[in-house]
């Protein structure tokens, strides 16, 4: 019988869990035995004895569980010295950042692990359900919009009242992802004026369609890779896009920013000047400060005032909403196991053919076999 490990989140404001107990229960009914690390789901909501409830093991003996896993599940990448701990030839499924992380790549290697990474499940129509990437970035967008408005100095919406008629908020978002298309969304459903910004002239019609005002900027050719992520653009086409939007920042008193070229370091687009252009008491939420930044002075982990503007990089933004993260990412796990489930043999059974997987295993059979990440060291060796 497949023995699956959940052990508790030990990254510092982490809240999130892996699985919620709704779905911990489903894959106990699917034959496979559950064990889950004391206290992982207190942060969202969950009881040991809710997850003891839907017929996992409660284990107070991390490093034992660990040891004795066939699957581990859980959200951010492990510790390095953890990957000693598992046993070889199981399966590890989380977010890794494979890019950046070729030490605990090498590490999945030589330990003889079969490494998933969560980021790097290819965005088709079957893989949505499993696509954790998204799921969490939709809460992200909703909650950089609540944390701007937090810190705002005035209200969002338009009020009308015997006092006289205060105008709406001014928003500006750059980058119409799926962060940037939910956090348009959420500053219209506040009352907001909404004007968004992307390099990839297609995602106007959704921009539009959420009742924001895209802004156009010609940059020449642009366009997005067939993950739907925006491509690279050259320098000239970065300065063209500050100096587009240089005035559209100056106006608003809300600034989103998130725009990630997905395996690089993201481009400044908001600078020290154009900060220094804002009114006094706006806000600007960089969502890539903690990969380096869309913004000037941006500090991963915490709010900075620059010339009277607050610039935050909070950072893990769907732990801010912890539950419905746990329960969208756990739908997500359980998506993914499900569609490889041997029922006969209560397994989760490598089907090196299938495209998704092709596409996030990163580690299998003391080899790196994913193609992408193989590439991306090599380049950097040269």
């Amino acid at each position: 019988m497949t023995v699956i490990a959940i052990p508790k989140e030990q990254q510092p404001g982490e809240k999130r869990a892996p699985l919620s107990p709704a779905v911990v229960k489903k894959l106990v009914r699917a034959g496979a035995t559950l064990q889950v690390e004391s206290g992982t789901g207190l942060n969202c909501g969950y009881a040991d004895q809710d997850f003891v409830d839907a017929g996992a093991e409660i284990s107070n003996d991390r490093g034992a569980m660990l040891q004795n896993a066939d699957i581990v599940l859980r959200i951010q990448k492990p510790k390095l010295e953890e990957v000693s701990l598992l046993k070889s030839g199981s399966i590890h499924i989380s977010f890794l950042d494979p890019f950046n992380e070729q030490s605990l790549v090498n590490a999945f290697k030589e330990k003889n692990i079969t490494a998933i990474s969560m980021e790097m499940i290819p965005r088709t129509t079957r893989s949505q359900k499993m696509d954790a990437l998204s799921s969490q970035a939709n809460l992200a967008g909703y909650v950089m919009v609540i944390m701007a408005a937090a810190r705002l100095n005035r209200i969002l919406p338009m009020m009308m009242t015997p006092a006289g008629t205060l105008k709406p908020a001014r928003v500006f978002i750059i980058g119409a992802g799926v962060a940037g298309l939910q956090a348009i969304a959420t500053a219209k459903r506040l009352g907001a004026k909404v004007t968004a910004f992307d390099t990839r002239s297609v995602v106007a019609e959704q921009v539009e369609s959420l009742g924001g005002k895209f802004l156009r900027i010609d940059l020449g050719e642009t366009g997005q890779t067939k993950d739907g992520y925006a491509t690279q653009l050259t320098p000239e086409q970065i300065e063209k896009q500050k100096q587009g939007q240089k005035d559209e920042i100056a106006e608003s008193d809300i600034v989103i920013t998130t725009a990630q070229v997905f395996g690089r370091k993201p481009p400044v687009l908001v600078t020290k000047d154009m900060i220094a252009g804002m009114k006094a008491g706006s806000v600007i939420v960089d969502m890539a400060a903690e990969s380096g930044g869309n913004v000037e002075g941006s500090v991963p982990g915490q709010d900075v005032e620059i010339n009277g503007v607050t610039v935050i990089g909070s950072g893990n933004w769907p732990s801010e909403v912890a539950t419905d993260a746990t329960e969208m990412y756990a739908s997500n796990l359980f998506n993914l196991i499900s569609d490889y489930w041997d029922e006969e043999g209560k397994l989760f059974k490598l089907n090196f053919e299938d495209d998704i997987l092709q596409g996030a295993i990163i580690t299998h059979d003391g080899k790196i076999v994913n193609e992408v990440i193989s590439k991306h060291y090599a380049q950097g060796a040269q």
